[in-house]
């Protein structure tokens, strides 16, 4: 899949999650196997700019190509103003996001409740592309509600706007996270447009990964919620998509590892303060799957210091290591 000037590495693209996909997290994911990343959300109220959580997620130092930032508003010129600023601070590509379906964001008539207002997408869409000489693409939802899938709509709209890829969410605003992703949306925005589609919601596997491709015809996909804690899911699809077969699930030292370089990243990123208790809901779900995950939880969401964090994510890992041994 192509992006304007930026060919990825392959299909597989790590959606935007606010409080999730930091820095040290896209890197890690694409380390993995993800040939794109996008950033969380950054707002395009200017008055936010400085503050110290958007500052970091403008923060691309060392990121590997191509740099993509998501921006969030309603307002078409000043969703201008933040595509030019992120622009200017390194983005490579500008998303926007019309998905989010948080009370938060659409209360601000953002995200995914844009969807009711096609005038004002057009307005939004031409805006931002106007305003910077990079790509744009475009996040949506399949519509507002069940009764009011619009998703081809806008996907014209965007189409006769500029946007160089779309991706879509399998469910509309009103139904949030809740029942089934479903596919047949994405499937008539791709065969009705001449759009490059990523096609998102409940890709947990290389098997779902694969029906959805070749069901809906999508470019790619995009995964969130199913790389929390499995971040390596994305070398697992990119090679059963190559050769139909699976990689060996990695084994806990490969865990430890891929954790323990995880939590430093973070405390490099976020200091030590903010870092330990970022760090704590990504261990909860690098330890959901593992024996005795829950009480190592209990105890380590107590501490405050990185290296006690450290200390005891080892212990954890070297009595899960001893289990395997014994039960070998």
């Amino acid at each position: 899949m192509q992006i304007g000037p930026y060919k990825l590495r392959n299909r597989l693209v790590l959606a935007p999650m606010a409080g999730v996909t930091d820095r040290p997290f896209r890197q890690l994911c694409k380390k993995l196997g993800a040939g794109m990343a996008v950033s969380e959300m950054v707002t395009a109220n200017s008055a936010l700019w400085g503050s110290r959580q958007t500052l970091r997620r403008m923060d691309h130092s060392g990121e590997v190509e191509p740099r993509i930032v998501q921006i969030a508003g309603a307002d078409p010129a000043m969703m201008a103003e933040a595509a030019r600023f992120n622009v200017e601070r390194g983005a490579q590509i500008i998303d926007i996001n019309m998905g989010c379906p948080a009370k938060k964001v659409c209360n601000v008539m953002a995200g995914s409740a844009l969807l009711k207002h096609e005038d004002l997408v057009a307005r939004i869409l031409d805006a931002v592309v106007n305003a910077v000489d990079v790509p744009v693409t475009l996040k949506i939802r399949t519509g507002w509600d069940p009764d009011n899938r619009n998703a081809l709509g806008i996907a014209r709209i965007a189409e006769q706007a500029g946007i160089r890829s779309l991706a879509v969410h399998g469910r509309t605003r009103a139904c949030g996270y809740r029942g089934e992703a479903e596919y047949d949306t994405i499937r008539q925005v791709k065969q009705e447009t001449g759009l490059p589609v990523i096609a998102n919601g409940d890709i947990d596997s290389p098997e779902k990964a694969k029906k959805v491709l070749e069901y809906t015809g999508a470019d790619a996909v995009m995964i969130g919620r199913a790389a929390q804690g499995r971040p390596w899911i994305f070398r697992e699809i990119e090679h059963f998509l190559l050769t139909g077969r699976h990689l060996r699930a990695p084994g806990v030292e490969e865990i430890r590892t891929v954790m323990i370089e995880h939590l430093n990243n973070l405390y490099a990123f976020y200091g030590e303060y903010t870092g330990v208790r970022v760090a704590r809901k990504h261990i909860a779900w690098y330890s959901k799957r593992q024996p005795g995950g829950a009480a190592f939880r209990a105890t380590i969401n107590r501490v405050e210091s990185q290296d006690e964090q450290l200390r005891l994510t080892h212990a954890f890992f070297d009595r899960l290591a001893g289990q395997r041994e014994i039960a070998a």
